[in-house]
């Protein structure tokens, strides 16, 4: 049946959203992302105010009790968001600190350092993007109903 692990408060990060497809194990959920101002009265008219719809993959062993346009709820670890905002910010920010001072040091000019420090970046998300099966095994999702 379902992954109906028990969830802490404050741990686990809940999501709302309705089955699009389920293909075996995989189950897709859309998930509907609103900024902070979605229930404001004036979002209508407001251009700040903006909602972006998601696809999340959930492994589940048995999703025959499922069925696309369901509503349910996913779950992961808080630790895995933390975990994603390394991965994409804080190591390449630490990784760009590093590159300007190693350059700086190699070399005189503030542009070429800059262009340098910048341009590390650019193998560390090919690498990232080449381990994405790899690191996505990490940050799994699980349905509850």
């Amino acid at each position: 049946m379902i992954n109906q692990a028990r969830l802490h408060m404050g741990i686990d990060i809940r999501h709302e959203g309705v089955i699009d497809s389920i293909e075996g194990q995989k189950v897709v959920v859309r998930i509907t992302q609103s900024s902070a101002c979605s229930g404001c009265q004036a979002k209508s008219i407001c251009r700040a105010a903006e909602s972006k719809d998601k696809l999340v993959d959930v492994y589940c062993a048995d999703a025959s009790g499922l069925k696309a346009g369901q509503t349910v709820t996913v779950a992961g670890a808080q630790s895995l968001g933390m975990k994603a905002v390394a991965f994409a910010f804080g190591l390449p920010l630490l990784l760009l600190i590093v590159a300007l001072i190693v350059a700086m040091a190699v070399w005189d000019s503030e542009k070429l350092a800059a262009v340098a420090a910048l341009g590390i970046l650019v193998p560390y998300y090919v690498v990232l993007f080449l381990l994405r099966d790899r690191i996505g095994k990490d940050f799994q999702f699980r349905i509850i109903l």
